[in-house]
């Protein structure tokens, strides 16, 4: 296995914000605070709390300043809240320190899809482009010395079709360069796949191709969204090659509106990265016990299934706690709770073990 693989990674769980902004406006407050004190309770050292957004396009955030007056913050946790233009950050930090959506770092981001620009930031791809010197002067003034550069939509677009490499690659040599051009180093990259067109193979060969053209470059990011149901993968092949920040959401929650795959467009969820993680050695900080509680309060919260596996199979039993031989049939989503919720859930199902069976499992492999 590679020698690249990081002994940590940065989850950020995206329930709150992109989970809950495609679902339903009618859930209630209330849910939606029993929600985040769950969330609080994973071991998330950072914790979006929904988004500062104009509730035309984003109606199920109409009700965000609610959520922070009420909410209580736990200790440990850095909250904060997305912001996408100076209204909505004024009124976030309005509740400083409450929450925290004052900026720490620099950075630009420029879509490779036009179209995309044009429907989720109602700006062209040539007006994110004229954007970047602003960006970089004001890095200048500060007299910053490390920037990030997001990549939007990097391996293709529902509108446009496949980007090949060589495409990101040259936006990313553009945004590079005009960091380089004032003395300011590139440190962090991230890719924001909204529309899901990453592959495990399409991963590996843009982070192989930037860590071997930019070694300055030691942070990815990964927004992938896992719309055709690949993006585990997609993580297990950034995690080979050293990426340590990955946004997930509980039970794959989120979603896209201005894609074209709406629901659709979710997330990894954040209890199966969680398990991967851990069954790869890797320290996440989060207890994976508790983000399986919030998981299933999720579907509470949302009133429908969600797409994790974990919350619902549970994680690999140990020696301590392999599931007894003689164990009834087990069907349903509520009966393989069971790891979680005790032998009740299945009692009275039928057993394929006969009473009074003498045989162990070695005697039946015999």
């Amino acid at each position: 296995m590679s020698d690249l693989i990081p002994k940590s990674v940065n989850i950020f769980d995206d329930t709150m914000r992109e989970g809950l902004q495609i679902e339903s406006p009618d859930i209630p407050v209330s849910e939606k605070l029993r929600l985040l004190d769950a969330i609080g309770e994973m071991g998330a050292k950072r914790v979006t709390v929904g988004s500062f957004a104009h509730p035309k396009w984003t109606p199920s955030m109409a009700n965000i300043d609610e959520i922070v007056e009420a909410f209580q913050p736990k200790p440990g946790i850095t909250y904060t809240a997305a912001v996408f233009n100076k209204r909505g950050y004024d009124r976030a930090d309005a509740y400083y320190p409450k929450i925290d959506v004052r900026q720490r770092t620099f950075g630009s981001h420029v879509e490779l899809c036009d179209t995309f620009a044009r429907r989720n930031y109602n700006r062209t791809q040539a007006e994110m482009i004229q954007a970047l010197d602003d960006s970089v002067a004001n890095a200048s003034k500060a007299n910053v010395e490390h920037a990030s550069v997001a990549l939007g939509n990097p391996f293709g677009s529902n509108f446009e079709g496949a980007f090949t490499l060589a495409q990101a690659m040259e936006l990313l040599d553009l945004m590079v360069s005009k960091w380089h051009a004032v003395g300011i180093k590139v440190n962090r990259v991230t890719f924001l796949d909204a529309m899901g067109w990453n592959m495990p193979h399409t991963v590996r060969a843009m982070i192989s191709s930037i860590r071997d053209k930019y070694p300055e470059i030691e942070t990815y990011h990964m927004h992938l969204h896992n719309t055709r149901g690949v993006t585990i993968a997609s993580f297990y092949e950034a995690l080979l090659l050293g990426a340590t920040d990955f946004d997930t959401s509980l039970g794959g929650m989120g979603g896209c509106p201005y894609c074209g795959n709406g629901r659709a467009a979710g997330h990894v969820p954040t209890e199966d990265f969680v398990n991967l993680c851990h069954e790869m050695g890797i320290e996440t900080g989060f207890d994976l016990d508790k983000v399986i509680t919030a998981a299933r309060i999720a579907e509470e919260v949302v009133g429908h299934s969600l797409w994790g596996h974990v919350s619902k199979a549970g994680p690999l039993p140990n020696k301590n706690n392999l599931y007894p031989a003689d164990m009834p049939f087990v069907e349903s989503f509520a009966e393989a709770a069971h790891f979680q919720d005790g032998p009740e859930v299945y009692e009275g199902q039928i057993s394929p073990w006969r009473d009074g069976d003498a045989m162990t499992r070695d005697s039946k492999l015999k």
